[in-house]
C-alpha cells in the first residue's frame, strides 16, 4: 500500500514532465526568429492579462510589439488579437488593439477575437471562426510549445516567434514554468480526449475572398 501511495504522485510528476517534453520537442523546429520565420497571412497574438487600469501587462505589450514588428516587416498581412472579454470592464482584445495603434498598425489590419479565453479556444476559433489554415503564433517562449502543439492538433498549421523582449522577474518566470506543466496536461486532455467546444458563432473569415 505504501508503495502504491508513493508511486501515484511519482507517476503524475513524470507524466507532467513527459508531456511538457513532447510539446517542446514538437515545437523546437517550428520556433524562429522574426527575420527567419516563414511569412503567413496572419499573426495570432494570445492574451496575457491586463493591469488594473485596463492597459496591457508588460507580457502582453511584448506580444503585441513582436506582432507589430512582423507586420511592419511584411511577414504577415493581419494581426488577430485573441483574448478574454467576458466582463464589461475587462477587454483584452481592445487593449491589444489600442496598443497596436500606438505602434502604427492600421485598424483595418487588426482583427479582434473577443472569446479567446484560453490557448485552446484561440486556436480553435482561429480556424473555425476566422477561417485560418496557417499562422504565426506570437507569445513568450515558455508558452510557444503548448500553443504550437494545440494549434497543430486542431488543424491549424503554425510557426512561432518568441516575444521575450524584457528580462521578466525570476519569480514570475519560475511560476510560469510550473504552471505550464499543468496547462500542458490540460491541453493534451482537451485536444485528444475531451474535445470541448468553445464559444462559437457565425464565421467571420479574415480573408473572405478565399472562402467559398
Amino acid at each position: 500500500m505504501l508503495a502504491i501511495l508513493i508511486s501515484i504522485p511519482v507517476f503524475f510528476i513524470f507524466l507532467l514532465f513527459l508531456l511538457r517534453a513532447i510539446t517542446e520537442i514538437f515545437a523546437r523546429p517550428r520556433i524562429f526568429s522574426p527575420d527567419q520565420v516563414t511569412s503567413a497571412p496572419v499573426a495570432i497574438v494570445f492574451g496575457a492579462g491586463l493591469r488594473r487600469d485596463g492597459r496591457p501587462t508588460v507580457v502582453l505589450r511584448d506580444r503585441v510589439t513582436m506582432a507589430a514588428q512582423l507586420y511592419s516587416s511584411g511577414k504577415v498581412k493581419k494581426l488577430l488579437m485573441s483574448g478574454d472579454n467576458r466582463f464589461v470592464d475587462y477587454n483584452e482584445p481592445q487593449a491589444m488593439r489600442e496598443y497596436a495603434w500606438s505602434l502604427g498598425i492600421p485598424d483595418e489590419d487588426i482583427v479582434l477575437d473577443y472569446a479567446g479565453r484560453s490557448t485552446y479556444e484561440t486556436c480553435f476559433r482561429a480556424k473555425a471562426i476566422f477561417g485560418l489554415h496557417e499562422a504565426i503564433l506570437v507569445t513568450q517562449r515558455f508558452h510557444l510549445p503548448r500553443a504550437l502543439y494545440t494549434c497543430h492538433a486542431l488543424g491549424l498549421k503554425a510557426n512561432g516567434v518568441s516575444a521575450d523582449w524584457h528580462p521578466y522577474r525570476r519569480s514570475a518566470t519560475i511560476f510560469w514554468q510550473i504552471r505550464e506543466l499543468f496547462a500542458t496536461l490540460n491541453a493534451f486532455w482537451e485536444v485528444h480526449i475531451q474535445h470541448p467546444l468553445p464559444v462559437l458563432g457565425n464565421p467571420e473569415p479574415i480573408f473572405p475572398e478565399k472562402n467559398p
